[in-house]
């Protein structure tokens, strides 16, 4: 179900174990070879195959598209809510659905940055919301929930998300083949080993001076849509999870 299609009684009328999600992602650069919007186009995608599956057992916020990015603002065009305000905007969204009475929240995430504010948001929604033992607040972003997208596709060459990269780029090429750059131009940025396994303070440039991060050459449309299948089933399998959580146990 999508929030945006449905009036207000429509919405109060549904069972208040309903699973809400809201699919959060940004606006930000993305090197010389893709747009701005690109982590938005690709939730976007991931989340309109999970949809269909799904059918009337979840209702679907729409995508928010800004999100914290202020590690990529040296590069133009970059749109980005500063880490606090961003918190203070995913606790706001929850907090409207638990006025409405809806218990089971989920943030599906396609943004890196939004992780760590996303993963502070749901702590403090449970802090705040302690005296409750049948409320669900999760965040899940949709590459990292398990899957291994090499292992039946071998020609994958990365082994996690970039930016800018070999996943992202052929995802773009599966939906949105007039937006991508000359890609095959772009030379491949090693993510590194900043001190791990602490983890390390950074922003893009430091990192990256062109803005992508991993082996965008090595892209094509094949890839894209295989890992559009991975995640997108992956996506699938956390919301009924939520679907089925008995409303009081630890373990989903």
């Amino acid at each position: 179900m999508d929030l945006i299609e449905l009036s207000w009684p429509a919405v109060a009328a549904l069972p208040k174990d309903t699973p809400v999600v809201f699919p959060i992602a940004a606006l930000e650069q993305h090197g010389h070879h893709l747009p701005l919007y690109t982590d938005s186009f690709l939730l976007g995608e991931v989340i309109r195959r999970a949809k269909e599956p799904l059918a009337s057992k979840v209702l679907f916020a729409p995508l928010t598209w800004l999100g914290n990015s202020d590690h990529h603002l040296d590069f133009a065009g970059t749109l980005s809510a500063a880490p606090r305000t961003y918190l203070d905007l995913l606790n706001g969204l929850a907090e409207n659905f638990i006025q409405h009475g809806f218990k089971r929240l989920v943030f599906i995430n396609g943004h890196g940055g939004n992780d760590v504010p996303g993963r502070q948001a749901v702590f403090e929604l449970r802090q705040r919301h302690r005296e409750r033992d049948d409320l669900l607040f999760l965040i899940g972003t949709y590459w990292s929930l398990g899957a291994k997208p090499w292992e039946n596709f071998p020609s994958l060459h990365q082994r996690e998300m970039g930016h800018a990269c070999e996943w992202e780029t052929s995802m773009m090429l599966r939906i949105t083949p007039n937006l991508v750059g000359d890609y095959r131009a772009a030379k491949p940025v090693e993510p590194g080993e900043p001190f791990t396994p602490a983890s390390r303070g950074w922003i893009t440039k430091d990192r990256s001076g062109p803005g992508h991060i991993g082996s965008p050459h090595l892209a094509s449309v094949e890839k894209g849509e295989h890992l559009f299948s991975v995640f997108a089933t992956d996506v699938v399998s956390l919301l009924e999870r939520v679907v089925r959580w008995d409303g009081k146990s630890w373990n989903g």
